[in-house]
């Protein structure tokens, strides 16, 4: 188990960004693809985006064009940045690494219309 810290969320009207960050206690990503997913109210866990260790990207088509993952490695962080957001964005996000099924504890992102 990783243990995972994530960060950034907030209010944010449409049409708004947001910049949500992940990171490891203690210890590094290394190699390891981290992805995002979200939670709506009364909806599902989805896959939001992931990135690879070698930097591959792979987005659900819902935000395919307006989020963009990334990772520092000297930073030891990996970023979600959310554009254009939209209200069916508004949910709970989480970073994850799917070697270990590792899971943040969230960090809630809400759009005004």
């Amino acid at each position: 188990q990783v243990q995972l810290v994530e960060s950034g969320g907030g209010l944010v009207q449409a049409g708004g960004s947001l910049r949500l960050s992940c990171a490891p206690s203690g210890r590094t990503f290394g190699t390891y693809d981290v992805g995002w997913y979200r939670q709506a109210p009364g909806k599902e866990r989805e896959f939001v985006a992931r990135i690879s260790w070698s930097g591959s990207t792979y987005y659900a088509g819902s935000v395919k064009g307006r989020f963009t993952i990334s990772r520092d490695s000297a930073k030891n962080t990996v970023y979600l940045h959310l554009n254009t957001l939209k209200p069916e964005d508004t949910a709970i996000y989480y970073c994850n690494v799917p070697i270990t099924n590792s899971w943040g504890q969230g960090t809630q992102v809400t759009v005004s219309s």
